[in-house]
């Protein structure tokens, strides 16, 4: 790791954003410092996180690639935080709900929370971009 420190490099990484019927907009991550990533984020905070509806069933069914721009993608930059004290049980719903399999981790890989703080945010949605404001005015569809 030390050759590429510093510098970004992607990894996968479960989130929510709230417990199920809660969204906030505000992604969460349960992870370890066992993870190469994680450990340079505590150094280099600051990420980017993509979101494509190609996970969906839209850009597949209208056979859009997902780099075609009418399958919309969200980007959300920001710096990676540890969550807070005062902030621990809504995040611990926030990931439980969403991922519950997350429970049984082994407690030994020193498992915590982290958040997104937010700086910027970038929707492309058949080529036209959204404002930051309008990200968080978005209701959930039920």
């Amino acid at each position: 790791m030390d050759k590429i420190k510093g510098l970004p490099f992607g990894n996968i990484f479960s989130v929510s954003d709230g417990p199920l019927g809660n969204s906030t907009g505000i992604p969460y991550f349960y992870v370890t410092p066992m993870d190469k990533s994680v450990t340079d984020l505590m150094s280099f905070p600051l990420a980017s996180l993509t979101f494509s509806e190609a996970e969906g069933d839209f850009c597949r069914k209208n056979m859009y690639d997902p780099e075609d721009p009418r399958c919309a993608r969200l980007t959300l930059t920001g710096k990676m935080v540890k969550v807070g004290a005062e902030e621990v049980e809504f995040a611990k719903a926030a990931m439980f709900s969403r991922h519950p399999v997350m429970k049984k981790w082994p407690a030994g890989h020193k498992w915590f929370f982290m958040k997104l703080e937010l700086i910027q945010e970038n929707k492309l949605n058949h080529g036209s971009a959204v404002s930051f404001i309008s990200y968080f005015l978005v209701r959930p569809v039920s």
